[in-house]
């Protein structure tokens, strides 16, 4: 079949070599304009290297890129990991038109966010949809999902690189040859199960130590690797990647208040929440690389009794 694939990063790459490797023909990539100074679009790379067509436009809702669909004449569609709005009307053009992978089990997440969302709020199920995307944010008819769990001690970059990941480029495939053989059924998204997050930046990545050692803990693995939870030591700003969670009473009666380090050992440090207490793995001051908790802990003199937040 003719693809055009609309995406960029590495699940775009990984959706342009699965396509490809099969034996399709991509006859156009529209990939966003990077900004100077950002880490160079892996899809991009990878289409100039294989000299595609590849298109870098500001807006996709511009007559420059209706037009350049049209010229390319593609059987169907492809959109994998979109942040520029598409208007329907350029995703109507190819013959069959356009599917979308989303990282959520739809109607709920939608947004750009989905994934630490959904972690963070404790979920123990999540999966993907692949939908007729419409001018609506995530709204559209539903083509096929796929469902898995997600571990008591899964990190965002373990489900998505793990799970999420192959599992979408795989459901792409799928998708594409059902709608392009006219074999497939959509189903209405459910809109009083809907939910709707933004992004997951700073605000909501704070650590807030006197919430419960639960929510703490679901909070830090959702933004590991990125954005990273973080919290304050004294002036400095510190992101916390790695951790385990632990219930009060491990290492005597001392239960410190919320934000208290009530241990150093060799590798990691303890710290207080509610009806439990975060051991501390990795972490990275603002200014610094990534390192173990204990060894920054003694770098900075720290010692029990000091306090996070």
């Amino acid at each position: 079949m003719k693809i055009v694939l609309i995406g960029q990063q590495d699940f775009g790459k990984a959706a342009l070599e699965a396509f490809l490797a099969r034996g399709d023909e991509v006859v156009g990539v529209f990939c966003r304009p990077e900004k100077p100074g950002t880490k160079p679009d892996a899809l991009r790379v990878e289409a100039q290297a294989r000299g595609l067509n590849v298109l870098q436009l500001d807006k996709l809702t511009d007559q420059a890129a209706h037009d350049a669909m049209q010229s390319l004449q593609p059987d169907i569609g492809v959109m994998a990991y979109v942040v520029q709005f598409a208007p329907q009307s350029l995703l109507n053009i190819p013959q069959h038109g356009t599917i979308q992978y989303h990282p959520s089990l739809l109607p709920k997440y939608r947004g750009p966010s989905a994934i630490n969302w959904a972690m963070s709020r404790g979920e123990k199920q999540t999966g993907l949809t692949i939908f007729r995307p419409s001018d609506g944010l995530d709204e559209g008819l539903v083509i096929l999902q796929k469902t898995c769990d997600i571990e008591p001690d899964e990190t965002l970059g373990e489900l998505y690189f793990n799970k999420l990941f192959p599992m979408g480029v795989a459901a792409l495939l799928e998708a594409a040859d059902a709608v392009v053989a006219g074999r497939y059924t959509t189903a209405e998204q459910d809109e009083s199960q809907a939910t709707y997050e933004g992004w997951f930046q700073a605000a909501e990545s704070k650590i807030n130590w006197a919430n419960h050692v639960d929510v703490v803990y679901d909070l830090i693995r959702a933004c590991n690797p990125a954005p990273g939870a973080w919290t304050n030591l004294s002036e400095t700003k510190v992101f916390v990647y790695d951790c385990r969670k632990h219930r009060i009473g491990r290492y005597g009666d001392s239960k410190g208040k919320p934000g208290e380090i009530t241990h150093i050992g060799e590798t990691s440090i303890f710290v207080t929440s509610q009806s439990g207490q975060i051991e501390i793995l990795k972490l990275r001051a603002e200014d610094g690389k990534k390192m173990g908790a204990a060894d920054y802990a003694r770098a900075q003199g720290l010692a029990v009794g000091s306090k996070l937040g």
